[in-house]
């Protein structure tokens, strides 16, 4: 059985939680409205017409949640900041209360002894840099660095751990490609120019937080997945490769200095060609001190030449009868582990931190509690090879599960529950559960 101290004194473990999923007060204390509070009341676009008005209400019961991840053994909260709860407009008004309230929730992490990262961009751009465009024009990017810099500022003496964007093929591909997620936007124009702002954020940001804050300790944090081909013909080898660029080096290698990917696939080399002046490449290069991997499953794909473009096709977990968790995702340590190596073999990667992973269950209520046992089994699988991976000497300083409670998960509304705490949603009532109380005593050892 492991145990917390088998990673070392040094090992940071945290709680990761976001502003729109968790806050509510979506429209009130002088916050505009964010992309998320505009496409969660769009009849049809979240399940069961959830939206983001009220979520967990950590805006009002912030002191008892975080009081609850110290409880729980954890020594660092994960959370971001609304963007449209500072600057209502995206730019220009600033709005005092918002950033009292981020005052508040700081100042109540260093009172309960845990180490705040803050996450400046988890998905919430305000609508109305959106209603100019978004992430497709380079005017977000002027205002993504107001936001940065008034940040910095504002809480830099306070905090040293920032993460300039959580998932950025995430929302880029969900939101301005397939238009499942906020904005809704779909197509390849729009999604490229969405890549190619954002990678000039993640970067601008890095260089903003350097000279903003002293001692300041950044990163930013990448969704990835393992992505293995259905089988050994040439086809399917492509067509991983080709979701493998997009999926895990779309971002990271522009950071890096390499420029974008577009090593045989005409689409992409395209792209990259379109954008690899000097100029491009120096603006896109930032050294971050840490990277956060976001991992909770690996991808197994398929040639299809039905597929616009990339030519690839997922083959779900249950149809190849693997195990899944609730919302049809493959669970699979090794596949983890295997996806950290990859990361970890950029050489100018200096350290990674785990600053997502967890899994959704159907949580069974008895007698008052919550028994989750698959969670607890899938923590301690995951956990494993990520003792593995550093006990190969990886430098992996620090992990933090996903997340603090059931929470709303986009698109899935409030029906995909990946907590160590129950949320009823309707009273407000937090239950922890059993993989909480299984932290709680993994962390004692």
């Amino acid at each position: 059985m492991i145990k917390a101290s088998d990673f070392g004194s040094d090992f940071s473990w945290g709680l990761a939680v976001a502003a729109a999923q968790i806050e509510g007060a979506a429209d009130t204390y002088g916050k505009g409205p964010s992309i998320w509070d505009t496409f969660s009341k769009r009849s049809g676009k979240i399940k069961k017409g959830h939206h983001t008005g009220m979520t967990c209400d950590f805006y009002h019961r912030y002191k008892e949640d975080i009081a609850m991840v110290k409880a729980l053994g954890f020594s660092v909260f994960r959370f971001s900041i609304s963007w449209s709860r500072v600057l209502p407009l995206g730019s220009g008004m600033v709005n005092r209360e918002g950033l009292r309230f981020y005052h508040e929730v700081i100042d109540t992490c260093l009172k309960n002894g845990l180490v705040p990262y803050i996450t400046l961009y988890h998905w919430d751009l305000p609508e109305a840099l959106e209603e100019e465009g978004g992430w497709t024009t380079y005017a977000v990017n002027h205002a993504f660095n107001e936001f940065v810099t008034l940040c910095g500022k504002e809480y830099g003496d306070k905090v040293k751990n920032w993460i300039v964007l959580n998932e950025p093929f995430g929302f880029t591909s969900l939101g301005y490609m397939l238009g499942i997620h906020a904005p809704g936007k779909t197509g390849l124009s729009n999604f490229f120019s969405a890549v190619h702002h954002t990678a000039i954020a993640q970067a601008d940001g890095g260089k903003i937080l350097r000279a903003e804050v002293p001692q300041a300790y950044i990163g930013t944090t990448y969704s990835c997945s393992e992505i293995i081909p259905y089988t050994q013909s040439e086809a399917d080898l492509r067509a991983a490769k080709h979701v493998d660029c997009l999926v895990n080096r779309l971002f990271i290698e522009p950071a890096l200095g390499m420029g974008y990917p577009g090593t045989d696939w005409e689409v992409m080399e395209k792209f990259a060609i379109q954008h690899s002046t000097w100029r491009h490449t120096e603006r896109l290069t930032f050294d971050f001190d840490f990277i956060g991997l976001q991992n909770y499953f690996p991808i197994t794909i398929k040639y299809n030449a039905f597929v616009p473009v990339v030519q690839a096709w997922e083959v779900k977990a249950k149809s190849r009868k693997k195990p899944h968790t609730a919302m049809g995702w493959e669970v699979n340590a090794d596949s983890f582990y295997n996806i950290i190596k990859q990361f970890a073999a950029y050489p100018g990667v200096r350290k990674l931190m785990i600053t997502e992973n967890g899994a959704a269950y159907i949580d069974k209520l008895q007698d008052g509690q919550i028994h989750d046992q698959e969670r607890i089994n899938y923590f301690e699988a995951y956990l494993t090879a990520l003792l593995k991976a550093k006990r190969e000497g990886l430098n992996i300083s620090g992990y933090m599960a996903w997340t603090l409670m059931d929470n709303f998960e986009w698109a899935e509304g409030f029906n995909a529950r990946f907590g160590l705490v129950h949320t009823d949603f309707k009273t407000q009532q937090r239950t922890i559960k059993d993989s909480g109380y299984w932290f709680q005593d993994f962390l004692k050892h």
